[in-house]
């Protein structure tokens, strides 16, 4: 069944290849697409354009579909274009004609436009609800291990000491401000753009917000071209925030197998968490660290996808956006498994103690010597060319004693700020609405 057909049979080849995946793409919307057309229904009854049997009856209907829905019995047919024509043939296999005022005041642009903002802005709720829970691990390793030593870098280069409490602080805290690009995108989809139609409105006069109310939306699209224009940049800051905690996933899963070569040695994983070598039997390999990287990394072109899909569209709809519905699906589901692994990874990561004291970080405690001098009332400067000198002339030697006490250091890392932080975005959805 297709809502625009004409009683034209249209060419196989061309069929298939303009629908392409978007039946099983849709499964993952029929829930919103139903929840959606409950709302669409009372709408009609309360504007007098359905009777309030007929309306009753379209929602009980609905709701039965709704049930078959999260048991997971709902199926596409292959001679069903999409969720939208399916949803309407099974109202009016059920119903008869009753089924057909369903469509009334809509089309299938804002139909399939709800249901993408209804099912990111839920997606991306458990998104952010993963990425909390993700910070929240690291900052427990962070309390476990805040004390034990660890080398700072730069240039690839030894540094400064840092130690295993500013390392995964470090990481949470990047989590915790990822999470307001996350809640851009929650924004972002959490507007109603039901009664816009092919993107021109109706001369129905359609009460836009009493759904706007019903479905718990934030706000309303107002004009229905923006409405229309919103497919597709919806997406897209979905993807660009999913890329921004990608990013930081990934940079996290390049430390943790850096750290376990045998070259550093900072750290180390279980067996179970490790892979070996066809050939070399000595091999650990951190290959789920590896692929989390690899997989991170992908994700960050997400939004690359999508836009070259929307570069140089004309305002209205086209049939090109139909295929980012796809790539933002397969994205969020994909991003999901990440954040799931590296909770699951985490907790395993053993970090060895006593590094510092190894010879090769000896000059990592120069700033603390050039400190120790200023202390004594020597100017920085000075204090800078006099450890330069004990460096070159081999006489320099690791200060008894090194304190650090300022927020975000090695002695005070910060993590019950964090933790703070933590329960607030837990507590509020920021810009979500």
């Amino acid at each position: 069944m297709k809502l625009w057909d004409k009683g034209v049979n249209i060419d196989a080849i061309m069929e298939d290849f303009t629908v392409g995946s978007d039946r099983d793409m849709d499964l993952r919307l029929a829930r919103w697409d139903v929840v959606a057309s409950i709302a669409h229904t009372n709408m009609l009854v309360t504007v007098g354009l359905l009777g309030e049997a007929d309306g009753k009856a379209l929602v009980a209907a609905l709701s039965d579909l709704l049930v078959d829905i999260d048991a997971g019995e709902f199926t596409i047919p292959d001679d069903a274009e999409d969720v939208h024509s399916h949803v309407e043939r099974l109202l009016t296999e059920k119903l008869g004609d009753i089924g057909k005022r369903i469509h009334t005041g809509r089309s299938r642009n804002d139909q399939v436009l709800v249901d993408l903002k209804l099912f990111l802005r839920h997606e991306l709720r458990q998104i952010r609800s993963l990425v909390l829970d993700v910070a929240e691990c690291l900052l427990t390793m962070a309390q476990k291990h805040r004390s034990v030593g660890l080398p700072g870098y730069t240039h690839h280069q030894v540094a400064m000491p840092s130690s295993f409490g500013l390392w995964f602080g470090g990481y949470a805290e990047a989590l915790l401000e990822d999470v307001s690009v996350l809640d851009m995108a929650i924004y972002a989809a959490n507007a109603n753009p039901l009664g816009s139609a092919a993107g021109y409105g109706s001369t129905f006069p359609l009460d836009r917000e009493e759904t706007t109310r019903a479905l718990n939306f934030h706000r309303l699209h107002v004009t229905s071209t923006f409405a229309q224009m919103s497919r597709g940049r919806t997406e897209k800051l979905a993807a660009l925030a999913l890329g921004q905690v990608a990013s930081t996933l990934a940079r996290y899963a390049h430390d943790v197998v850096l750290y376990c070569s045998q070259n550093l040695k900072f750290i180390s994983l279980p067996d179970e968490f490790t892979t070996g070598s066809s050939i070399m039997p000595h091999k650990k390999n951190p290959d789920i660290f590896e692929v989390l990287r690899s997989r991170c990394n992908r994700l960050q072109s997400t939004h690359l996808e999508i836009n070259s899909v929307l570069t140089n569209l004309a305002s209205g709809y086209h049939r090109d956006v139909q295929f980012i519905k796809e790539t933002i699906i397969r994205a969020i589901d994909e991003m999901q498994t990440c954040l799931r692994v590296t909770l699951h990874g985490t907790p395993h990561i053993t970090p060895e103690t006593n590094i510092l004291q190894r010879d090769l970080y000896t000059y990592a405690y120069t700033v603390d010597r050039v400190d120790e001098l200023v202390r004594s009332g020597i100017p920085f400067r000075d204090a800078y060319q006099t450890v330069a000198g004990e460096v070159s002339s081999g006489t320099f030697v690791v200060p008894e004693t090194t304190t650090s006490t300022h927020i975000g250091s090695i002695g005070n890392p910060g993590l019950e700020i964090l933790e703070r932080r933590l329960q607030e975005l837990r507590l509020t959805l920021g810009y979500a609405g």
